[in-house]
């Protein structure tokens, strides 16, 4: 039989699983011409395995930080039509054959069916190796939860081309504790339908100041939706790190466009991006937090029904804890109704998901440059702080919108401010 798949292993930290994982491949190797683990510096190997089988397997060291560009690097490189990926914990089923890696003519992804208490995960099993070189994996630094890296390439193969079986693959232990399972249900969503709706339009604003750890991610998230929005609208606000330079590359000039500008603040930055604003509606992300890939969908349904004098739209925000190489689920900051400036001001700050309608920011003269620190700090607060004296505000009860708290926050680093500003408001 022609030997015809390269197995590639990622992201095992166990070694007992990887051994398990291993073991597995027996079963069809009659079809295997390369076998591929990338292996972790830090995990040593045990020699004294007894396993004949492994002496064909190359283990490549790899570093955690992007596991994405050296499968890109390392898919570049391969002769065999397919590709069989197997991530984490997984192993094959005791009762696979090489008969059941099979991909019908027009199919080019045979996935697999991952569960977890109620929640299903796609992910893709056997790939034709040259749909992998034509579709590259994202950068770990694109993707805020890393274990996401295979269900987000997954997005942006066109079902047609899909055949799911269940019961490919095992996992040898599934972790259920709250942090995991609300990562998986983010995940799960790579899979939603792609959709076009007639709802109200929206923008998506971006304004970057030395976020080169995380923007990419950010800019990533409003690009891998169910539902895409209208306008991608990215400002560099004289970053002095390499994020313009990683801004750069995803800049179309139709539905994605940057701008940059010398550094004046975040309000500035985005008074520059409203001009440019052709839809009705206006979702702020900021450059270090991410979306859901349901997060337009789920808005612009809410929008569909906003009642005219509603100025801004919000919802709950999702709280992570950054780690040195992922993210620690915190818990979800419940939104509460907003009835006027009283509220407003003993609101648990920050609000949002923020969705301005386009018209009435414009019409407020956009986002206020106030004296207090020449408007580089709270603009989103004085910006609501300006629209509910002659607006309303709309909170409904949605989680789309994912905030990272992390040691490089503007907002963390001036906490003690934050008193000082608060009395510049009683008083405005």
């Amino acid at each position: 039989m022609l030997k015809d798949i390269t197995v590639i292993l990622v992201d095992y930290s166990d070694q007992a699983m990887m051994y398990k994982a291993l073991i597995s491949l027996k079963k069809i190797s009659s079809r295997l011409k390369h076998i591929m683990v990338f292996k972790e510096p830090k995990m040593t190997l045990n020699e004294d395995h007894g396993y004949d089988w492994f002496d064909q397997v190359e283990f490549i060291n790899t570093s955690i930080n992007d596991p994405g560009q050296i499968l890109n690097d390392t898919i570049d490189k391969l002769d065999t039509p397919y590709v069989l990926f197997l991530n984490g914990t997984d192993y094959l089923s005791p009762t696979i054959s090489v008969d059941d890696l099979h991909l019908p003519h027009q199919k080019s992804v045979l996935g697999t069916l991952y569960h977890n208490r109620n929640i299903v995960i796609h992910r893709p099993l056997l790939v034709s190796t040259s749909l992998l070189k034509e579709e590259k994996f994202l950068s770990i630094f694109q993707l805020p939860l890393k274990d996401a890296l295979f269900p987000a390439w997954l997005s942006n193969v066109e079902a047609s081309r899909q055949l799911m079986k269940d019961d490919l693959v095992k996992q040898s232990n599934k972790n259920s504790s709250t942090s995991i399972i609300e990562r998986e249900k983010i995940i799960q969503k790579y899979q939603l339908k792609k959709i076009k709706t007639k709802h109200p339009t929206i923008s998506i604003l971006i304004s970057n100041y030395n976020m080169g750890k995380y923007v990419e991610a950010a800019v990533a998230s409003c690009l891998l939706q169910s539902e895409q929005s209208e306008q991608l609208l990215i400002i560099d606000d004289g970053s002095t790190d390499n994020s313009y330079q990683q801004l750069r590359r995803w800049d179309d000039k139709k539905r994605v466009k940057l701008f940059n500008k010398k550094n004046e603040g975040k309000a500035k930055a985005l008074n520059e991006l409203l001009p440019h604003v052709t839809s009705e509606f206006i979702l702020e992300l900021d450059a270090d937090d991410w979306l859901d890939p349901d997060a337009v969908s789920v808005i612009k349904k809410n929008l569909s029904d906003l009642p005219k004098e509603v100025a801004v739209l919000y919802g709950n925000l999702r709280k992570w804890k950054q780690l040195t190489e992922d993210v620690l689920f915190k818990g979800i900051s419940k939104g509460v109704s907003i009835n006027g400036t009283a509220d407003l001001l003993s609101y648990r700050f920050p609000l949002g998901p923020r969705v301005y309608r386009t018209s009435t920011l414009k019409e407020e003269g956009g986002f206020p440059v106030i004296e207090f620190e020449n408007g580089r700090l709270y603009e989103d607060v004085s910006v609501l702080n300006r629209l509910i004296k002659n607006n309303q505000f709309c909170y409904r009860d949605f989680t789309v919108y994912n905030v990272r708290e992390h040691n490089e926050s503007i907002t963390r680093n001036n906490y003690l401010k934050w008193e000082e500003f608060f009395k510049t408001l009683n008083t405005d």
